[in-house]
C-alpha cells in the first residue's frame, strides 16, 4: 500500500458536481493499493498513520498525533500513486491493484483507521472521478509504502 498523508486545514472531495464528504482538520490520505498487499499491510498503515506526530503543540514543535488533537480523516483511492513511468512519457498502471483485490482493502483501511481515530472517516468513491480540494497546513505531506517500512 502506498499512501500520501497530508495535513489540512480542511478537505473535500466532490463526485459529479456533489460533495461526497468534508473534513476540517486532520489528513486528506491518497491510497493506493497492489495485488500483494494483505491485511497486514493495512494495519500496519493505520497503526502509522494514527500515531504520525505532524501536528504542533503548545510550542510549535510538531510532536501531535491525529489522535491527540481529535482531528478527522478524509481518505481517497489513487490508483495512481502506482504508476510505473520508466518507459515513455505516458505512464502506465499495471502495478496497481484490481478492483477485486483493492476494494476490500480500501474499506478496510477506512474502517480500521476510524476506529482507530474514533471517529467517521470521509471517504471519495473507489473508481470515481472525483474532485479534492484541499488547504495543506504547513505545508505537511509524508508518503509511506508498507514495502518500505524501515
Amino acid at each position: 500500500m502506498r499512501a500520501v498523508i497530508q495535513r489540512v486545514s480542511h478537505a473535500s472531495v466532490t463526485i459529479d458536481g456533489t460533495m461526497k464528504s468534508q473534513i476540517g482538520q486532520g489528513f486528506l490520505i491518497l491510497l493506493g493499493v497492489c495485488d500483494e498487499d494483505t491485511t497486514e499491510d493495512v494495519e500496519w498503515l493505520v497503526k502509522k498513520v494514527a500515531n504520525l506526530r505532524v501536528f504542533d503543540d503548545e510550542q510549535g514543535v510538531m510532536n501531535k498525533s491525529i489522535l491527540d488533537i481529535c482531528g478527522n480523516a478524509l481518505i481517497v483511492s489513487q490508483f495512481t500513486l502506482f504508476a510505473s513511468y520508466k518507459k515513455g512519457n505516458r505512464p502506465s498502471w499495471f502495478k496497481a491493484g484490481s478492483h477485486e483485490h483493492s476494494i476490500p482493502l480500501y474499506e478496510a483501511f477506512c474502517r480500521q483507521l476510524s476506529a482507530a481515530i474514533g471517529k467517521e472517516v470521509g471517504t471519495g468513491e473507489f473508481g470515481a472521478d472525483m474532485k479534492v480540494e484541499l488547504l495543506n497546513d504547513g505545508p505537511v505531506t509524508i508518503c509511506m509504502d508498507t514495502k518500505n517500512k524501515e
